[in-house]
């Protein structure tokens, strides 16, 4: 029978732990390295590359959401990923995380000034994306929480 001081050390921990501490003492976690130091291509994807960076800037684009609005609409992606992912645009400033009070209070997450500079880029992976799903004969999402098939606002 395994002693429950036993079990304490043998639980591994390294999953990442829900709500950061209380405002103050949040630590925003470190931008993602550079593998590439100079390459601005590299920085690029260092920021928004990943499978759902892009996607969560376009839905945040369209209006500020909070953390269960985002599960929601992103149903397909894991709780701990999404997580992962809003960390990683808040610590390279593109996305603020803003509590609304003690926790459990909901948390909120918009676009900061510096993220809403990556939505042409956003835009044009977008439309490049309808144009690469006509052209391999794929159809769009027919679920609407998943389509991206509204512009980006106020891009050019």
């Amino acid at each position: 029978m395994v002693q429950a001081s036993e079990r304490e050390h043998s639980v591994n921990k390294n999953a990442p732990c829900g709500n950061p501490p209380a405002t103050g003492s949040a630590q925003v976690p470190k931008p993602r390295a550079n593998p590439l130091p100079g390459c601005p291509m590299a920085a690029a994807f260092a920021a928004v590359g990943g499978k759902w960076k892009l996607t969560l800037i376009y839905w945040l684009a369209h209006d500020e959401c909070h953390f269960a609005g985002l599960r929601r609409r992103a149903a397909p992606i894991a709780p701990k990923v999404l997580a992962e992912q809003l960390r990683e645009l808040e610590a390279d400033d593109l996305v603020e995380r803003i509590e609304t009070g003690p926790v459990p209070a909901p948390v909120i997450y918009r676009l900061t000034a510096y993220g809403a500079t990556v939505l042409p880029v956003v835009e044009a992976v977008r439309v490049w994306g309808e144009a690469h799903l006509a052209r391999t004969h794929r159809p769009a999402a027919s679920d609407d929480r998943m389509a991206c098939a509204t512009p980006v606002p106020d891009v050019a």
